[in-house]
Formats: structure tokens, sequence, C-alpha cells
């Protein structure tokens, strides 16, 4: 079978969603291919079977508030963007749990000696960290990851307390994998100005937008998904089991799941051909089957691809493998919890010897659309608890909802083991890819080759980074340079 379309977009997730989004309303017929049987990649919702009209998400719960990408999409599409409760964040680190300071960028404090920083470090620490006031401006100048610059000019309880719990828990990375260029845009531009770690970023916190640094979407941020994914079927040849067809008006999107890109050729008149087989009986034209799509514009939003662009970018940016990632989601009848007593949730240290977590939302104290719908459909004192599991080059055994219990329970200092409801668990393999120095030195000399490439584009967190913002806003881009 074969195919010609304006467009062509690989990758089904969250960034050829948004990709496919805007060149339909460029008018553009444009086929979307996806490996699985779903859309959305790592941004997915779900619910617990004892309360299933109330939506959870079940992979990212926000987005940075940076930019306007996100919530200008969501407005496009009828989604409410909502503000998380104005909760603190707690850490948990050396066997205790602190609030973590408020005046910070990934855990680097612009203000050492604050009360609360000296609450997580202590004095000794809090002091090794004011000295970077004073040292000279070329300490850790060089340094290309966040473990060497932070330690070096702050020392090792801060990094190791504050920065290695927020950082790492963010990126399921050690600090001396994460690119600083990657992990904190503008620091180092700032550092260079400042001379100073911490009066960059305090000079980057004052120039932020107020309010929080998060949002999040009133039903789940999944719901962007599902919305892309219904404007996109409403005009679209939707193929899984059958083709079925819009005929009311001109189709300008096909979406083909269970398709994995074989082959990519350059056709004589300079546009794509795209190989797909299917890899699933129950998709048109059954298992094995091959599928090509020709057309002048071609979309890669999964690095699975990559090495089939080769050929034309002359580099293949080959990431560390990321951590195996595991989410169990409990909903338990706590009332102590009604007070939210470690705030929105918390990030724990890595070598911590008591829990395995290393992360913990306390999702119905930080977002309050979920706790009136909880509310309503369970009752009081019903509260959604969600653990984290899974650091690069750890073996992430999976946890059951007994051992996530006991976590919260050592995290929140109230014995929650007997007070399970319902839990649900998902797993993530590989999903976060480390964004090293390495690797994104490989990302800038692929993004240039792309550039010089007519009629090709690449998006998605493989070249965009770590959340919806940066991969929405690059999506857009990329697309607007075809």
């Amino acid at each position: 079978m074969s195919q010609q379309v304006d467009a062509v977009v690989v990758g089904g997730g969250i960034g050829g969603l948004v990709a496919a989004h805007t060149l339909v309303e460029r008018g553009l017929r444009t086929v979307v291919l996806e490996a699985s049987t779903r859309l959305g990649g790592p941004v997915r919702g779900g619910s617990f079977e004892s309360m299933p009209r109330v939506p959870v998400d079940l992979g990212a719960e926000s987005f940075a508030s940076r930019g306007t990408a996100v919530g200008e999409l969501a407005a496009e599409l009828g989604l409410d963007v909502v503000e998380p409760a104005p909760l603190s964040a707690w850490g948990y680190a050396a066997g205790r749990a602190f609030p973590l300071p408020k005046a910070g960028v990934l855990g680097i404090p612009a203000t050492p000696w604050a009360a609360d920083v000296r609450a997580a470090v202590g004095w000794a620490g809090a002091l090794r960290g004011s000295l970077d006031r004073v040292l000279p401006r070329f300490v850790g100048a060089h340094a290309d990851d966040l473990g060497s610059l932070v330690r070096a000019r702050l020392g090792r309880r801060v990094t190791d307390r504050l920065v290695a719990p927020v950082a790492g828990g963010v990126h399921s990375a050690p600090l001396d994998r994460l690119a600083v260029s990657a992990v904190a845009p503008g620091l180092a531009d700032r550092f260079a100005v400042e001379g100073s770690l911490t009066r960059a970023v305090g000079a980057l916190r004052a120039a932020a937008p107020a309010g929080s640094a998060v949002r999040g979407i009133d039903g789940g941020v999944h719901a962007i998904v599902e919305a892309l994914a219904g404007q996109l079927a409403a005009s679209a040849e939707l193929w899984t089991d059958s083709p079925v067809t819009d005929a009311t008006g001109p189709i300008h999107t096909t979406l083909r799941l269970g398709q994995e890109v074989v082959g990519i050729e350059r056709s004589d008149d300079g546009g794509w051909a795209v190989r797909s087989r299917a890899t699933s009986a129950g998709v048109a034209g059954g298992r094995g089957s091959v599928h090509t799509v020709t057309a002048p514009r071609l979309v890669v939003t999964t690095p699975a691809v990559g090495p089939l662009l080769e050929p034309w970018t002359g580099v293949v940016p080959r990431p560390e493998p990321g951590a195996d990632v595991r989410l169990v989601t409990l909903l338990l009848d706590a009332p102590e919890l009604d007070a939210a007593p470690r705030g929105s949730g918390m990030l724990v240290a890595p070598g911590a010897t008591e829990v395995r977590a290393k992360a913990l939302t306390h999702a119905t104290a930080k977002w309050p659309w979920l706790a009136r719908r909880v509310q309503a459909a369970a009752g009081a004192d019903r509260h959604v608890v969600r653990l984290s599991y899974g650091r690069i080059g750890e073996t992430t055994a999976v946890p059951d909802a007994a051992e996530a219990a006991r976590d919260a329970s050592e995290l929140f200092g109230i014995a929650l083991t007997d007070r399970v409801v319902d839990h649900l668990h998902q797993r993530w393999d590989g999903a976060l890819p480390p964004p090293t120095p390495a690797y994104r030195a490989d990302v800038t000399a692929l993004s240039a080759a792309v550039g010089q490439t007519p009629g090709l584009a690449v998006t998605g967190g493989w070249v965009a980074g770590t959340g919806l913002a940066a991969i929405v806003a690059h999506a857009q881009a990329a697309v607007g340079r075809l």
C-alpha cells in the first residue's frame, strides 16, 4: 500500500501530536505513524477501579509555567489551566524531612544563609554555600554538568541535600550526567555575568513570572493528549482494526497506530518516502504488512528513528538509556493527611536507606480540582498519593502497593500501611534519557544538520528536553520552519 500526503509525522507522543495539530491547522494532509497502539507516550491518564469517573495522571502531572505555549494550546483545546495549591515542597535526606527552600532553581538556593536553607543543610552547609559570594568567578566556570558546578561553588552538603533530590528527582539521573544548559536554561549565562551561582539564581528568580513555577490542567495533564487526539481524529482517517473516515469533509489526518518505521528514503523530487511495518494483527493490513507514505515534509519525533536519518544529518544522538521509572498511585483513607503535613510532596535524596522511592506527590493536596472530585466520589478523608521509583543506573524492582505504603509512611511520618483503599501501577521504561553534556552536543549538531535539510524537522523530548513546556514550544517552532 502507498499514500501521497503533504506531511508525515513519525511518533504519536505529545511532540508528534502537537506537530500534527499544527500541520493540520495549516490545511496540510498529514499522516501520523505511531509504533504502539495508543497515543501520548508518557503523558497518560487512568482511574482507580473504585473511582472510575475521577481521572488521575499516570505520567506527567504538571508543566513549567515559563513560556506561553502550553497555556495557549490548552485554551485552544478548551481546557482550563490551573495553579497548584500554595504549598511548599519538601525534601528528605539524611533520614529526615524538611521544607525545601522557596527561593531556588533546581534546589540551588539564592540565599545560602536563609533559615530554610540552614534547616536543610545545617550551619556547616550554609557557611560553605555562602563562600560562593566571595569565590573567584573562575571556580566552576568551565563545568558542563550540574553536579560539578554546584559542588565547586556551594559544597557537598548543598549539592547532596538540596540539588540532588530536586534535579535528580526531576530527571531521574545523577547530577554529573545533567548538562547545565539543558536542565537550567539561562543559568550558565547568568553565572558568567554575576560571577556567583547564588546571585545568578536570585536574578533568574527575580525575572521569573509571579506565581507557581508549574501549572496543571483541570482534569489532568493527560487531557491535552486526549483533546489533541480527538481533534485530529475528527478530521482523520483512523487506521487501527479498520479504517474509519470522516465523510463530512476533507480528510486532513491519517493516524496509523501499531506502525514501526523501517525505512526512510529521499525521492527524486526532494520529498520523503517513509516505509512502515504493521506490528499487530489488529492493524489494517495485518501484522507485517508494509505501507509507504510519500510527502515533501517529514517530522521525526522519536529517537528510535534517528539512525534512519544519518545519511542526511551525519549524526545520531545516542543517549545513555534512561531510568526505568515505576509509578505507584495510592488511594488512602487517611484523615491525618488533610493538613498536608508534607506540603505538595517530597523529593528524596539519592542514597536514602529508609525508603526506595525517589519522590512522593500528595496529589489531592497539590491539585484542588482533584481533591474536589475525590471527595465527591469517595467522601472526605480520601487522599491520592503518588510515589515514583527508578534512577538511571539502578535496576528498578517493581514496587507493590504494600512497599509504596511503607515508603509513604516513612516520608509522611504517619502509619499508612493499612490505609490503602485502591492503587494503580504504571511503568515507563527508559522514558527519560539523561541530558548529558555529550548528548546535548550531539543534539546541537543534529539540529544544525536538520536545519540544512529541506523538508525535514526533528522534535520531541529527545531533542527539546524534559517537560511539556519545552516539547510543545519546540514542536510548534520545528513545524513552523518547514
